[in-house]
């Protein structure tokens, strides 16, 4: 009984700091066996039946730099640094759907951060799986295409100014 962490412990600064310096040395892009948070991503629509998967990314913290121009310029226009339209975890399910081209991106949520990154994870859906396609909640997916890309997830809505 000792050795078990309950849920209230799981939820401490410690256990979340050590989860965080453990994603840091993990790939930008992680597949994972299930939810880090199996509330958030059940409310979004995760199902934990095939055809579902979870990704960990990472998105760096800051504005954009932008690439500097080495040819003529008025100094004016020279901007190097400078705040994007989009927010980081739009940004960040598009990283996952181009790593992913046979997924569709379903929604995502934010797991943590610490001084350098952004933690998200992404729920995507692929949706020629039989599975999914004999599912009634969730076989409206099948006839969209790159839905991420064009605004169509919570996240992107958001950016676009279609949500709060």
């Amino acid at each position: 009984m000792e050795d078990q962490v309950s849920a209230e412990e799981k939820n401490t600064p410690k256990v979340a700091l050590q989860a965080e310096k453990l994603w840091r040395r993990q790939p930008v892009m992680k597949k994972l066996e299930g939810p880090t948070k199996p509330k958030r991503a059940r409310a979004l629509g995760y199902k934990a039946k095939q055809g579902f998967v979870i990704v960990r990314t990472r998105i760096k913290k800051g504005g954009r730099r932008r690439p500097t121009i080495r040819k003529g310029r008025k100094p004016r226009s020279m901007g190097l640094f400078f705040t994007t339209k989009q927010n980081k975890q739009s940004i960040a399910e598009k990283r996952v759907a181009g790593k992913y081209p046979n997924l569709e991106v379903l929604n995502s949520y934010k797991v943590g951060e610490d001084g350098k990154y952004h933690y998200f994870e992404i729920i995507l859906v692929d949706k020629h799986h039989p599975v999914i396609k004999s599912d009634k909640t969730i076989n409206w997916i099948t006839t969209q295409r790159s839905r991420v890309f064009r605004g169509r997830t919570s996240a992107g809505k958001r950016s676009r100014g279609l949500r709060r």
